[in-house]
């Protein structure tokens, strides 16, 4: 049996220091690279087996690598009764081709969401709305363990929501990801990685969490006996009602009728949200070579918002008079998917080479629905109304074929294919009151059917090598050729490729430093929520839809990166970043004073939809950083500035240019008695948009932790934005034919309790020689 999570440590053979050290992989694998000339110690150890040392490894200049083969663990010869296991992995991991952020380490988040996590990842943006920005970008392409999922195709802020801090085992962030990737997402890949439990035994963990905002809870079992093991989960979480005062003051003008309108908007909403997910995982080592594991999980979540809203509008320049009204509006929007997938992977005698076939399949039921009523001042009966009901389907298929070979010293090819087949469908069903009868009555002109497919076939080629002793490169390119169908009215979406090449150029420097500089093209298709013409009229003076007519936003990505690392985890990354984006995705708002929609006119109004908009050019640098002081104090800090320009923007636009500033601070202290205290800061700043402004936001948290029942069992507290009941949003939107002046109040204040408990114990047993493989695994292999 092949063992993952082995611990190899490699001390200077003189002084018997420890240098540096790895973890084996799921395939037994580790590499420890950055090591300068000298004689060393390589220690294997892992619980329950005989530690192995090898006492003979010498590093010249100009080695380029040692190998070690194959090491074979011996099984210790008692029987042990109970195991605890301690120690911490580095919170930030910084590696050639990807970050990752160690989420278990990371207190004032566990009983928070995925969120408040990605706030913390290094060259991650999260605003306070929970919008979340990779370098700059928007356009992320999410993942979880890896797999797609149909949860993100709807709303990813709600999917993010549904996911609690307890489950995440850390986050890989991607910012330049290589041919083996998909190409969608200009701005990179995060990778969400659930926690899993693949030590012998039956052991599992609970995390509970109440608090003003925020509820959750967890819980994992683990099942695992020689060569099979299952996983297993549930969570769930609730964003309590909370309240958000909003007030709108908005000036259009319509130069045809030569008239200046002007509309008071002054209002609140009631926001919810709640979501649930549970899911098994199974493994099964058939053979030392040959593994399969099924996964299956389900997911629930959506939020609902109810408000009223006063309304005051006045015509300058016509004789009609001040119009008062109230508007009462419903939203709601919830989605349920179940994801499931089947992989197969199959290791070689020569080192490195792996065959891994995987399927994995996803179907989404997404359904929104809105309701909303205009009455006038004094009046008992409204006077305008609609409501409709939106259910859909996104259904995802992907069959993926990927093969690695070494084919001669470092030199490794890579190569693959995949089939990804995506089917949406949109039904609305739009009434409107008539104030007459006080019935909702169907608008046939608002009502549709509407049928999405896609068909994404890629295929690609990589390899990795070092160019002399000076340079590692790995370059490839993907190719993907993508075909659309819509039966939307007068909508035809031709089919195109995408060539997509990639390259990584690395140098390992003395002392446990290494520069990288990267290129990738990424492509940025439009999901469902951009395309959907779904006309949401909540609020009939701002109304919002899709845009079925979206072409792929192209993404051209270069960084150049610096990293160092000091030992006890502290490490240092700096990187300057360039970002040029094609036919970029934007939102953009239009006023009309008269707006068809179906059978009804709407006065007045604004329409908002993403569009393809020039060329945006975002030139920037990101510092991330971790550095343990004394063994007790350890900061984390993160800082992003970025300079945006654009051009070829819509005529009258008022510009994106202009800087972005991003800071996060993080520090966490270790106290006596097992009590840790953390302190968590960020900073947003404000944001010129091509029709705008968007505001600067500050959060901050406190939190502390005690562990007891042998490190078992822990209980924290947490407190967020403790000393200020809202945060004020000011958002502006600027044309030549409108300006609108947006204020919220925000209530983020909170304060919250966790618990955590983990329970069982780790067995191992001794291989007898005279049973088979498939009853007892022979001793382990690194």
């Amino acid at each position: 049996m092949v063992i993952d999570y082995a611990t190899i440590t490699v001390a200077d053979r003189a002084s018997k220091k420890i240098i540096n050290g790895a973890l084996s992989d799921s395939t037994g694998y580790f590499a420890v690279s950055s090591l300068p000339s000298g004689a060393y110690m390589v220690t294997i150890e892992f619980i329950g087996y005989t530690k192995k040392t090898v006492d003979s490894i010498v590093i010249r200049d100009g080695k380029n690598a040692i190998s070690l083969g194959t090491v074979s663990l011996s099984a210790a010869g008692q029987m042990m009764q109970g195991v605890t296991i301690t120690g911490d992995a580095p919170v930030i991991e910084n590696k050639i081709d990807k970050i990752v952020y160690n989420a278990a380490n990371d207190i004032t988040s566990q009983g928070g969401l995925a969120l408040d996590v990605l706030k913390k990842v290094p060259q991650v943006n999260v605003d306070i709305d929970g919008n979340v920005e990779l370098q700059g970008n928007s356009n992320i392409r999410f993942l979880i363990n890896g797999k797609p999922s149909s949860v993100f195709g709807n709303s990813i802020t709600d999917a993010l929501a549904a996911i609690p801090a307890s489950q995440i085992k850390s986050i890989e962030v991607i910012t330049s990801p290589g041919a083996k990737y998909d190409a969608q997402g200009t701005g990179g890949i995060i990778n969400i990685i659930l926690k899993e439990n693949k030590m012998q035994g039956i052991n599992g963990s609970i995390n509970l969490s109440g608090g003003t905002r925020l509820e959750n809870g967890s819980a994992n079992l683990n099942i695992r006996h020689n060569n099979w093991g299952i996983n297993t989960f549930f969570s769930g979480n609730a964003q309590l009602v909370s309240r958000t005062p909003t007030t709108q003051d908005r000036t259009s003008f319509d130069s045809a009728a030569g008239v200046t309108n002007h509309l008071l908007q002054d209002g609140y909403s009631d926001f919810q949200r709640n979501g649930y997910q549970s899911g098994i995982d199974f493994d099964w080592n058939i053979t030392k070579r040959n593994n399969i594991t099924a996964a299956v999980s389900y997911n629930h979540f959506g939020n609902s918002s109810e408000g009223m809203t006063n309304v005051q509008q006045d015509t300058a320049g016509s004789s009609a008079p001040p119009v008062s009204s109230r508007r009462y509006s419903y939203n709601h929007f919830e989605t349920n998917s179940l994801d499931w997938s089947l992989n197969y992977k199959k290791t070689f005698k020569k080192e490195g080479q792996e065959l891994d076939i995987l399927y994995n399949a996803s179907d989404g039921q997404p359904v929104t629905h809105f309701l909303q009523t205009s009455t006038y001042t004094g009046w008992t009966d409204p006077y305008a109304g609609s409501a409709s009901n939106n259910p859909g389907t996104n259904k995802e298929n992907d069959i993926s074929v990927d093969y690695t070979h070494p084919v001669k010293g470092n030199f490794v090819l890579e190569t693959g294919a995949k089939t990804t087949i995506q089917n949406i469908t949109s039904t609305a069903s739009v009434t409107d009151l008539q104030p007459g009868t006080m019935e909702y009555l169907p608008d046939p002109g608002q009502s549709y059917n509407l049928k999405y497919d896609l068909r994404v076939y890629a295929g690609y080629l990589s390899a990795s090598f070092p160019f002399t002793s000076f340079l590692k490169v790995k370059a490839g390119a993907r190719y993907e050729y993508t075909d659309t169908k819509i039966d939307f009215p007068n909508t035809n979406i031709p089919a195109y490729g995408t060539l997509v090449p990639s390259i990584i150029l690395s140098h390992d420097l003395k002392n446990a430093q290494f520069i990288k500089l990267s290129y990738t093209r990424r492509i940025e298709r439009a999901d469902y929520r951009d395309v959907n013409p779904f006309l949401n009229f909540a609020d009939p003076y701002n109304i919002t839809t899709g845009n079925p007519l979206l072409k792929p936003e192209i993404g051209n990505n270069m960084e150049l990166g610096y990293n160092k690392s000091f030992g006890k985890g502290s490490n240092l990354y700096v990187a300057l970043i360039e970002r040029i984006n094609t036919q970029d995705h934007k939102p953009v708002t239009a006023f009309y004073p008269a707006y068809q929609a179906g059978d009804s006119v709407y006065y007045n109004v604004s329409v908002s939809n993403f569009q393809n908009i020039g060329t945006e050019y975002n030139s920037g640098v990101n510092i991330s950083g971790s550095w343990a002081i004394k063994e007790k104090l350890n900061l984390r800090s993160n800082i992003f500035l970025m300079h945006r320009h654009s051009i070829g923007l819509p005529p009258g636009s008022t510009g994106a240019d202009g800087d972005r500033f991003r800071m996060n601070l993080n520090a966490t202290y270790q106290l006596p008695h097992n009590l840790i205290t953390e302190v968590f800061g960020n900073y947003n700043s404000a944001t010129n948009n091509i029709q705008g402004r968007t505001p600067q936001s500050i959060t901050y948290t406190l939190a502390f932790r005690k562990q007891f029942w042998h490190k078992n069992a822990s209980i924290g507290v947490t407190a967020t934005n403790i000393f200020n009941e809202y945060t004020r949003q000011v958002i502006t939107v600027v044309t030549p034919d409108y300006n609108s002046y947006t204020l919220r109040e925000l209530p983020y204040r909170s304060a919250g309790i966790s618990f955590t408990y983990k329970f069982g114990k780790l067995e191992f047993k001794k291989v007898k020689e005279n049973e088979s493989y498939l009853n007892n695994p022979p001793a382990m292999e690194n």
